[in-house]
């Protein structure tokens, strides 16, 4: 009998066949094959990074991320049902990623002079994140409703940093921190783009520097700065 001749077994045989192979690896096949699964989607979403970081959405189909993850287009599809989905997907992951990294309780300036490294850390997804977002500029893109709210949901992450501080006495009350957040979140935005112009820039310095820029600007006079 061929190697493959359980596939062919009866549904009787084949149960005793995995059960007597669980016993002697201590594994279960499925497990194994969930594994190779995970392994896969993983990789697709990897080339999918990369590829959109480089060509954008328009310039990548689904044929060609199969290729260059080394699965058939059908096997693509069984793991993202489609391009839209696939998306959204490798935006999970970079929004994982940020999770992963982000205090979005702690420090504000702290976290600002933080996103340097992060710049540093995934420029793959950094890249990808500032083509996706120009390519998803019009209303009827697929993206464009995605990045808005998290537009939006990143703007008052760092306008509740600042009313934190003012709540502690930390910072001035007659700023607004909503339309700070604004103009901190544009810096953010604008580094990303001068920095895969030129990689030379300088992050953590210049980050570093805007950050003390910012609390000389939000800290009350009556309070020490943190830095001075």
């Amino acid at each position: 009998m061929c190697s493959l001749g359980w596939i062919r077994a009866a549904p009787e045989a084949r149960y005793l066949q995995i059960k007597q192979w669980s016993q002697v690896t201590g594994t279960r096949p499925y497990d194994a094959l969930l594994t190779k699964g995970e392994e896969r989607k993983q990789r697709i979403l990897e080339v999918a990074q990369r590829m959109l970081a480089r060509n954008g959405w328009r310039n990548t189909s689904l044929a060609q991320i199969a290729a260059e993850a080394g699965v058939t287009p059908a096997g693509l599809l069984h793991h993202f049902e489609s391009k839209a989905q696939l998306l959204h997907a490798v935006l999970e992951l970079r929004d994982a990623d940020d999770d992963e990294h982000a205090d979005r309780e702690g420090d504000i300036l702290e976290q600002l002079e933080n996103v340097a490294l992060r710049f540093e850390r995934s420029p793959d997804q950094v890249r990808m994140f500032t083509v996706l977002q120009a390519e998803n500029l019009d209303p009827g893109t697929p993206l464009h409703d995605r990045l808005l709210f998290r537009y939006h949901a990143a703007v008052e992450t760092v306008a509740e940093g600042i009313r934190r501080g003012q709540r502690e006495g930390r910072f001035r009350t007659d700023l607004d921190a909503a339309d700070k957040a604004v103009e901190v979140i544009a810096f953010i935005n604008g580094m990303e783009t001068s920095w895969l112009l030129d990689p030379s820039i300088p992050l953590v310095r210049v980050f570093r520097e805007y950050a003390r820029s910012l609390e000389r600007e939000l800290s009350r006079a009556d309070v020490p700065s943190a830095t001075a």
